[in-house]
């Protein structure tokens, strides 16, 4: 069983080697950056179960990371950290997307056990992603809305649905069998090469080039992976 990944955004020595000690001790793999910047980009390029990140950062402070995080459709989730103890910051942090919250100093035991909740409830109730944005595309998926360039591009609630599975999974190699039983359902009369017709549809109402695509890519004798 692959161990659970763990960002920490932090710029504190001190912080940041008692939580990646303490984490690591518990069997999760972590990741570190000691800025906003950094964390941000790792953040969008890495597949994490969890961010820890500190309010407090250099380059880019930790509600623009939340903020910038959440607009482009990352769904990670993320337990903020901040020494200060005013109730607006928790409710901005809040607002802005993070599951949660604590002020320093905090116990490191509880710390443990705010992860071991947030990464419970993470597996309890998977996200839907209701807005994600790709090279010049960006989807609503709330609202069934996607322009590219800044123009409408419609798509079919079908696609809707295998763009968004896609997405959800996004660098995962996904197997048409997988796909046919998340986005339709197991239904008796449709067979794996519908999938290859869907995504075709898809790559050419989306991707610049859809017959050298940068996002919705096939992994050979397998299926699919989205990357973006």
């Amino acid at each position: 069983m692959s161990k659970e990944k763990i960002l920490i955004v932090e710029d504190e020595d001190a912080i940041l080697m008692l939580l990646e000690d303490d984490l690591s001790m518990e069997g999760y793999a972590v990741a570190t950056a000691r800025d906003g910047e950094r964390g941000l980009s790792m953040a969008r390029d890495g597949m994490y179960d969890l961010v820890i990140l500190d309010v407090m950062l250099p380059k880019k402070d930790g509600f623009e990371v939340c903020r910038d995080l959440r607009g482009s459709g990352v769904d990670v989730p993320i337990l903020m950290l901040t020494a200060k103890s005013q109730e607006i910051d928790k409710v901005l942090g809040l607002e802005l997307g993070a599951d949660d919250y604590m002020t320093k100093p905090f116990s490191p035991r509880e710390l443990l056990a705010r992860v071991r909740a947030i990464l419970r409830r993470g597996k309890a109730v998977p996200r839907q992603i209701e807005h994600y944005e790709f090279g010049d595309v960006e989807v609503d998926f709330k609202k069934f809305e996607t322009t590219r360039d800044g123009r409408v591009v419609d798509l079919t609630t079908r696609e809707y649905a295998l763009l968004r599975f896609l997405i959800e999974h996004r660098d995962r190699a996904l197997s048409r069998f997988d796909i046919l039983e998340q986005v339709w359902g197991g239904e008796a009369d449709v067979f794996p090469r519908t999938v290859d017709t869907h995504v075709a549809n898809l790559r050419k109402k989306l991707e610049d080039d859809p017959s050298d695509p940068r996002h919705i890519l096939g992994v050979r004798s397998v299926g699919y992976r989205f990357a973006g």
